[in-house]
């Protein structure tokens, strides 16, 4: 069973789940906003992609961060940290399955490759 990270309200996990149900994969939603996110979690995945690919530094929430703020994330501990804190500035939608991330972000073509296998 895969389980996909992120928030409902967003638009790229909103066409991420829309694909996933059009092509009949099963999987559980896990709410960073209801659910949060643990440390060990974010360094499990930061292993597997690298703590920079986590952080979006596209998104509002990083843009909103002040200059000493963003300054500050210059490592996986502070990044981290900032997850932690700010659980809107991780990319997503964020998909694993048995540990191991299958996906972040959504980009059709990626998808078609990581789920063809099942």
């Amino acid at each position: 069973m895969y389980t996909v990270y992120g928030i409902p309200n967003c638009n790229t996990v909103k066409k991420a789940l829309d694909w996933l149900n059009l092509h009949g994969i099963q999987y559980e939603f896990h709410d960073y906003k209801k659910k949060g996110i643990t440390a060990d979690k974010l360094g499990s995945w930061a292993a597997q992609t690298g703590w920079e690919a986590l952080v979006n530094k596209k998104g509002t929430t990083w843009r909103q961060l002040d200059a000493a703020a963003q300054a500050e994330v210059t490592g996986e501990k502070a990044a981290i940290a900032l997850m932690q804190e700010k659980t809107s500035v991780i990319k997503r939608p964020l998909i694993e399955k048995n540990n191991k991330v299958v996906a972040l972000g959504f980009e059709e073509d990626a998808y078609q490759k990581a789920f063809q296998k099942g």
